[in-house]
């Protein structure tokens, strides 16, 4: 039985990245030795859109408020981008020390159930 998800994101910085998700987003972690770091994440959901190729994947992390949500990451210098007003909710993305950018979400569609929710 399928009990959860592990998210791996690639980066030239991977030291940086898993510093900024420890000590800007304050993600919990255990060390799994080595210096790898293995994070909680919030909840999560999936989502399936046509694509012209497979093995593209994002991640976005979901938020109530979108414009306080990248008020707090630009006041930590975190560089964010303009948001995006989109049919299904708010979307800004913001960069990671190692380079890469992350999408933040602020969803207008209902969110499915969770169990024992």
């Amino acid at each position: 039985m399928i009990n959860g998800a592990h998210v791996v994101i690639y980066t030239k910085n991977p030291e940086a990245d898993r510093a900024f998700f420890r000590d800007v987003l304050r993600f919990l972690s255990v060390d799994a030795g080595y210096g790898w770091l293995i994070f909680a994440m919030p909840p999560l959901e999936a989502a399936f859109h046509e694509a012209g190729n497979n093995d593209q994947h994002e991640l976005h992390f979901m938020c109530d408020d979108i414009d306080a949500t990248l008020k707090d990451l630009e006041a930590k210098s975190v560089e964010i981008s303009d948001i995006k007003d989109e049919r299904w909710g708010k979307t800004a993305t913001f960069t990671l020390p190692g380079g890469g950018r992350i999408g933040v979400y602020e969803p207008k569609l209902r969110k499915p159930l969770r169990p024992n929710a």
